[in-house]
């Protein structure tokens, strides 16, 4: 357990699982709605922020708001995903700081045609993702180093729209994922946590409410 860390998280988090986390030993930090992109994805912390990395000693990247326009793909410059040796985005609208941080950290740039990267990926250890994105299951399954469980779309909330992303509603803290909401009400549930138990990462969900998409769990 590493404590005294920060964790930022929408300001729409449920209870539950912040109590939960602050449980731990962690500040929560809620992101309050900049006005910056639309309703509900503007309090979304993978909107504003992006995790380089998997270790405890990995840093977050906090992007410029500025950069950001108001719709797809232009509020998405900093929703990637950093492995241990890989940066995955769309690197078209890759913010320019964000992809020289990825770059001065010597991590391998991966192209993929998802803007909404980090939504769409569940980062399990620093080789492994669970992913319901064709595109980014179709792209990753070419690097032998990465482990990818592809699963299917939706079954997750998200207020305004058909459905939200796994991603979303997912965050690693100390070894622990969690997942906000009901994780086990999810078809794919079995696949999901012998992937990640496989892995020595222990998984954490609430079957008190729905399997809700919140911009991310990030760790700072």
């Amino acid at each position: 357990m590493i404590s005294n860390r920060t964790i930022y998280l929408s300001e729409y988090a449920p209870y539950a699982l912040v109590n939960t986390l602050t449980a731990c030993g962690h500040t929560v930090h809620r992101v309050r709605s900049q006005g910056v992109t639309y309703t509900p994805v503007d309090s979304h912390p993978d909107i504003f922020f992006c995790k380089m990395g998997i270790t405890c000693h990995s840093h977050l990247f906090v992007g410029d708001t500025h950069q950001l326009g108001y719709a797809y793909p232009h509020n998405c410059r900093f929703n990637a995903v950093c492995l241990d040796n890989y940066f995955i985005h769309n690197l078209k609208i890759t913010s320019p700081a964000l992809l020289r941080e990825a770059n001065k950290l010597g991590l391998e740039c991966i192209h993929v045609k998802q803007g909404y990267t980090k939504c769409n990926t569940v980062v399990v250890d620093g080789r492994s993702v669970i992913t319901a994105d064709q595109g980014i299951w179709h792209t990753l399954r070419q690097y032998p180093a990465i482990d990818v469980l592809p699963v299917r779309q939706g079954f997750v909330r998200l207020e305004g729209f058909p459905y939200g992303f796994l991603g979303g509603a997912s965050g690693r803290v100390d070894d622990t994922l969690f997942f906000n909401g009901d994780l086990s009400a999810h078809p794919d549930f079995a696949a999901i946590r012998q992937f990640v138990e496989n892995r020595g990462v222990a998984l954490q969900f609430f079957p008190e409410y729905e399997l809700t998409d919140i911009g991310s769990i990030l760790l700072d």
